[in-house]
């Protein structure tokens, strides 16, 4: 029977999906005990959603800090892990925790097996599933060590779907204190857009070179707006300043998950669809029949975008309406 922890994120309010999906796989395997751990105070609707996916126990570290800080964050989850002698950590393969998990697992001379999109348990045992080389090779992940091991897991990777246990959690708060911190945040600025941030949005709207310039950019967030959904771009589309650097998906850019994703005027160049290609559905809109990314599309649409978007946008409206 493995001990295991999940960290909770949160945006705003608001749990983020991933630390949901990791509970929902992990008990999939009866015997663990799962734990979640919020920094700071735990959102009560998150409460409910993880009793559901069957959480056995809910910490809430307080602490000094304020703000999200990568030293000290580290600093709290490795101290919990240590003291309550839990076998995995996961954690969402964000931005955040890309950063302070590498630190949390260092702390504790711990292995850490990073961006896994799949696993399973035999018995007590992890074996995961990450991709490498740009997503043309997926490698076996085994920890050979005993202790504590540290995983993060690449949102929207394992979905919702699978077997659930309720459960009834307490939640237990924890002061830590903290030593002196090499650095610290004093302010967050937020951005503009209240949409998901790419890496973790669940239908993606992302437009190429073709969409010409910056201001053509507008029919594609008039399509997301209706489906809910975050706009993205290609490398090629940012490099000609169409977009901003946060908006581009690929290799140098941000890797992403969607249930769906829409690809508008992309040619479908292997840097692009590293950052894509674990998409559950991809729709292709180019003028070009040949274009690569139709080879790798579940649905293919030749013709102009510029005609093909607003009548999608009409059309969803329609059936959402």
């Amino acid at each position: 029977m493995a001990k295991i922890l999940i960290f909770c994120e949160t945006q705003g309010n608001s749990l983020k999906t991933v630390a949901l999906e990791m509970a929902t796989k992990i008990n999939q395997y009866p015997g663990h005990i799962v734990d979640a751990v919020f920094i700071g105070n735990v959102p009560a609707e998150a409460t409910t959603q993880l009793a559901q996916r069957g959480v056995n126990k809910i910490f809430s570290l307080k602490s000094s800090l304020t703000s999200y800080s990568p030293e000290g964050y580290a600093k709290l989850i490795s101290s919990l892990v240590k003291e309550n002698g839990h076998d995995y950590c996961f954690a969402g393969a964000t931005s955040m925790g890309k950063d302070f998990l590498p630190r949390a697992s260092s702390a504790l001379k711990a292995p850490l097996a990073s961006d896994v999109t799949n696993f399973i348990f035999e018995g007590d045992t992890f074996f995961g599933t990450r991709p490498f080389f740009a997503g043309k090779c997926l490698a076996k992940v085994e920890f050979k060590t005993t202790g504590p091991k540290f995983i993060s897991i690449r949102p929207n990777a394992l979905g919702l779907e699978g077997v659930c246990k309720e459960s009834s959690p307490n939640v237990e708060e924890k002061q830590i204190s903290l030593d002196s911190l090499r650095a610290i945040v004093k302010e967050v600025v937020k951005g503009t857009s209240e949409k998901a941030d790419l890496t973790e949005a669940n239908i993606i709207v992302s437009g190429g070179r073709a969409m010409k310039n910056s201001d053509n950019f507008k029919i594609l967030h008039e399509l997301a707006d209706v489906l809910g959904a975050t706009v993205g771009a290609s490398r090629a589309a940012v490099d000609s300043g169409y977009a901003a650097p946060a908006m581009q998906v690929g290799q140098t850019g941000k890797t992403v998950s969607p249930s769906l994703y829409i690809a508008c005027g992309i040619s479908g160049a292997i840097q692009h669809l590293a950052g894509m290609r674990t998409s559950k559905i991809i729709v292709a809109i180019n003028s070009d029949p040949e274009a690569p990314i139709f080879t790798k599309a579940d649905y293919g649409i030749v013709g102009d975008l510029f005609k093909v978007v607003p009548l999608l946008t009409e059309e969803f409206k329609k059936l959402l309406s």
